[in-house]
C-alpha cells in the first residue's frame, strides 16, 4: 500500500476534498465506489468530513456553504498544493495574477489553508502543514494518482505555478501534454482545452485509480453518477471523466502496470 507519512514538498499536491450540497449523499456514494469510511465532523471543523481508506487519511467531503451574499458554489473537487507558508504562497499569487479567494486560515491544530484561482481561472488550494500533513494514501485503488491542470492559456499558467515551485516540460510521447515537476519530480500534467467541449473553463481534474476502469465506471453509472468522457486507452492506462451524483467532476484511471507502457 503506497503510504505517505513524511510532509509533502512544497508545491505537491497533498490533499483533494469535494464540497456538495448533501454531504452524507457523497459520503454513501464514495463509500460504495472507492470504499472509503467516513462520517460527517464536529461542528467545530464545519462537519468536515476526512475520509479515510485502510483506515488512513485518503480526501474531504464538505457540505457546500453560501458566503454571505452569495450563492452556494457548485459541486466541484478541490486539489491542494502543500506549501511552508500559507500566507506568503498567496501574496506571490496576487503578485503573478491569480486570485485569493479564501484568505489564510487556521484549521485548528491541523494546518494553514488558502483557496485560490489562477491567472486563467483554474481554482486550487493551498495547504501548510502542522498536524495533518495531507492524503496518507496514494496511487492505489480509490486513492489520488494524478492532478491535471486543463487550462485556456498554458503560457500564462506556465510562469504562474513557476512561482509556485512547479516547473513544466513537454511529456515524452505525449504531444501537446506537459509534465509539472516539482524538484525533477513528475507531480501532474497540464494541458491546454483544445480537446475539451467548448466552453469548458480552465480547472484541476483529480484523478483516482481504480482496478478496473469499466466496473468502476458501471457502479457509477448504477449510483446515479454521469459518464463525461467514456472509459478509453491511453499511454498511462484506461481512464474515464465522470461526474458524481451531484455533478462534482473527476477521472478515473487503471494505471498501465510499471515496465509495460
Amino acid at each position: 500500500m503506497p503510504e505517505v507519512t513524511d510532509r509533502y514538498e512544497p508545491g505537491v499536491p497533498c490533499w483533494v476534498d469535494v464540497m456538495v450540497p448533501d454531504q452524507q449523499a457523497a459520503l454513501d456514494f464514495y463509500k460504495d465506489l472507492f470504499g472509503w469510511q467516513g462520517e460527517v465532523g464536529p461542528p467545530e471543523t464545519g462537519g468536515y468530513s476526512v475520509c479515510t481508506l485502510h483506515g488512513k487519511p485518503v480526501a474531504g467531503v464538505m457540505a457546500a456553504m453560501a458566503p454571505d451574499g452569495g450563492p452556494t458554489p457548485p459541486p466541484a473537487w478541490t486539489m491542494y498544493l502543500a506549501t511552508e507558508d500559507t500566507d506568503a504562497a498567496a501574496h506571490r499569487i496576487g503578485e503573478n495574477g491569480g486570485t485569493v479567494m479564501v484568505p489564510g486560515m487556521d484549521v485548528m491544530d491541523l494546518g494553514r489553508m488558502a483557496v485560490a484561482k489562477d491567472p486563467t481561472g483554474a481554482v486550487f488550494g493551498l495547504w501548510q502543514a502542522k498536524d495533518f500533513v495531507g492524503a496518507q494514501v496514494v496511487n492505489e485503488h480509490g486513492a489520488v494518482i494524478w492532478s491535471e491542470l486543463n487550462t485556456s492559456d498554458p503560457e500564462i499558467a506556465e510562469p504562474f505555478y513557476r512561482n509556485l515551485g512547479i516547473e513544466t516540460a513537454p511529456m515524452e510521447g505525449a504531444p501537446g501534454y506537459n509534465a509539472l515537476t516539482v524538484g525533477g519530480r513528475t507531480i501532474g500534467g497540464a494541458q491546454g482545452l483544445e480537446n475539451s467541449p467548448p466552453g469548458t473553463p480552465s480547472h484541476w481534474l483529480t484523478y483516482f485509480a481504480v482496478d478496473d476502469t469499466d466496473s468502476t465506471v458501471d457502479a457509477l453509472v448504477r449510483a446515479d453518477g454521469s459518464v463525461l468522457v467514456p472509459p478509453f486507452d491511453m499511454m498511462a492506462g484506461r481512464m474515464a471523466v465522470v461526474q458524481d451524483p451531484q455533478g462534482a467532476v473527476f477521472a478515473v484511471i487503471r494505471p498501465v502496470p510499471p515496465g509495460t507502457a
